[in-house]
This record gives C-alpha cells, structure tokens and sequence, in this order.
C-alpha cells in the first residue's frame, strides 16, 4: 500500500516563503503524475499544480510565479516551494499521487499566513 506523508507545514507572515515535501512510501516512478491540492477554510479543495512523469508542471493561476512543484527521483519526494505567501493560500495542503485506477492522498498538512 502506497503512503503519502507530508511534512513543513507551518505559520508564515504574508509575502515569507515555505517550503512543503511530500515523501512517498515506494518509487515515484510508479505514478503517472503527482501534485498538491489544498482545502481552505469553508471551500472546496482545489489543485494547486502537478508535475508530470517527464517533468512536466502546471499550476493553478491563482499560484502561478509564486510557487513551484519539484520531484527528486532518488528520494522519491515531492516538494512545494511556496513564496510570496498570501493570507488566502491559508489552507490545508495535501499531496496527491495518480497511476491507472488509482489516486493516493496524503493526510495534509496546515499552512497558515497571517500576520
């Protein structure tokens, strides 16, 4: 069974920067493509941005310029570099995984910006 378990979740004053890594239990090279999605305060969970088997990002406009998806093969990890941090990127951040029939979630972690 694959798990996804995130970690450097915390509270950050707008406009600082944070830095989310989601380590997977197994290869990565076994999913198709993986990403973040977050839920804010009330809202429906929403895509952050993925990155794909070759490399390959996108990213919610909303996040475009300000955050960045990265995978280390070796360390089957997949971070989210988070800057310039705004009061509503407040939200839980979850990872995500997908491979033919099948999706993987990890368990989230906070990010708070507030001042």
């Amino acid at each position: 069974q694959v798990q996804l378990v995130e970690s450097g979740g915390d509270l950050v004053q707008p406009g600082g920067s944070l830095r989310l890594s989601c380590a997977a239990s197994g290869s990565i090279f076994s999913f198709n493509h993986m990403g973040w999605y977050r839920r804010a305060p009330g809202k429906e969970r929403e895509l952050v941005g993925l990155i794909m088997l070759g490399g390959r990002t996108n990213y919610a406009d909303s996040v475009k310029g300000r955050f960045t998806i990265s995978r280390d093969n070796a360390k089957n990890t997949v971070d989210l570099q988070m800057n310039s941090l705004k009061p509503e990127d407040t939200a839980v951040y979850y990872c995500y995984a997908w491979k033919p029939d099948t999706a993987y979630w990890g368990q989230g972690t906070q990010v708070t910006v507030s001042s």
